[in-house]
């Protein structure tokens, strides 16, 4: 909760100082570079601790055969069921409502961001680079005292995060159509979650038509939504430990396989798809990659998204796995 209402505060700042420099027609053209390296430091953090981390590499065999399908289809069916509901709910690829039924097919309207592919260049290496480096470095050198490490770690990352989310907040402040799009939106901007949850859920349902765990086991998995510091904690107080394995893996693989095709996916499906992927990172971790893979508009769909995800976590992993 405590993260949540800091990361809200730094958005809220930032979308604040946004919208002064927009009123005196300020242009802050360092955002956008600033967020690319940012960014890319923190994947590669992220991957520090991933390389790392025994868990990790211990269960890259089988179990992380099990994670990787599960997060394939989850993924799969979170896009296909908000790009349907996108188009029940009458909103344009670009995250707009449709004024007369008809998407724009000129994109030269919207606000494109620019080096997108850089970007996910930078994310992959930094992620490649992060696990060698967690791996071969890391490890070794806090074998003893690994806590040390993961704590600085997950600080850094924390600090990180509070910094993008102010110069995500910069750029919502600056674009200064967000209250404006929410209006026009209203309450369908609910349903975007919503959909992420059934999907994210349903997938878990599936998996458990060919993989050896029981049903709510997978719908326990399903419901951590990304978050894999925490959902796999709880399934494993329930004594799962096969689940808690295989959960840490796809909430890790969810994350990251996000962080990587949010640029696709906003290029060839529509913006509004990017929000559900992640699950709960959507409003952290994920949030400064939508936002430059897409437009300021969009990343309050993600944040909004992430929000309710990340609060119904330590709800949902606990009664799924109680059932």
């Amino acid at each position: 909760m405590s993260d949540l209402l800091l990361y809200l505060g730094f958005a809220a700042v930032g979308a604040f100082l946004g919208s002064k420099a927009r009123k005196k027609n300020m242009e802050l053209k360092f955002t956008g570079p600033f967020q690319t390296v940012a960014i890319t430091c923190l994947v590669l953090t992220m991957g520090l601790r991933m390389g790392s981390n025994e868990e990790v590499i211990d269960n890259l065999g089988s179990i992380g055969l099990y994670a990787f399908i599960m997060t394939v289809v989850t993924l799969a069916l979170v896009v296909i069921g908000i790009y349907v509901a996108r188009k029940i709910v009458k909103i344009d690829k670009y995250g707009r409502m449709i004024g007369d039924g008809k998407e724009l097919e000129d994109k030269s309207e919207v606000d494109e961001k620019p080096r997108v592919s850089k970007m996910t260049i930078f994310i992959v290496c930094g992620v490649a680079v992060g696990m060698i480096l967690g791996y071969t470095v890391i490890r070794p050198m806090f074998s003893t005292n690994y806590e040390v490490f993961n704590n600085f770690a997950g600080l850094a990352i924390n600090v990180g995060l509070c910094v993008l989310l102010l110069f995500v907040g910069i750029d919502i402040g600056m674009e200064g159509t967000v209250v404006e799009n929410f209006k026009k939106v209203g309450a369908r901007i609910f349903i975007f979650p919503v959909v992420t949850i059934v999907m994210s859920l349903l997938a878990g349902v599936i998996c458990t038509l060919f993989m050896p765990f029981s049903l709510k086991e997978g719908l326990a998995i399903a419901a951590g939504f990304g978050w894999y510091s925490l959902a796999p904690v709880i399934i494993m107080e329930h004594n799962f430990i096969t689940a808690s394995a295989i959960s840490f893996m796809h909430n890790v693989m969810r994350e990251l396989f996000s962080i990587l095709l949010i640029p696709l996916i906003a290029r060839k499906v529509g913006y509004v798809e990017t929000t559900g992927m992640p699950g709960a990172a959507a409003m952290d971790v994920c949030l400064p990659i939508v936002e430059r893979a897409t437009s300021s508009d969009v990343a309050v769909y993600s944040f909004i998204s992430g929000v309710i995800l990340s609060f119904l976590v330590p709800i949902l992993v606990p009664i799924m796995i109680s059932l």
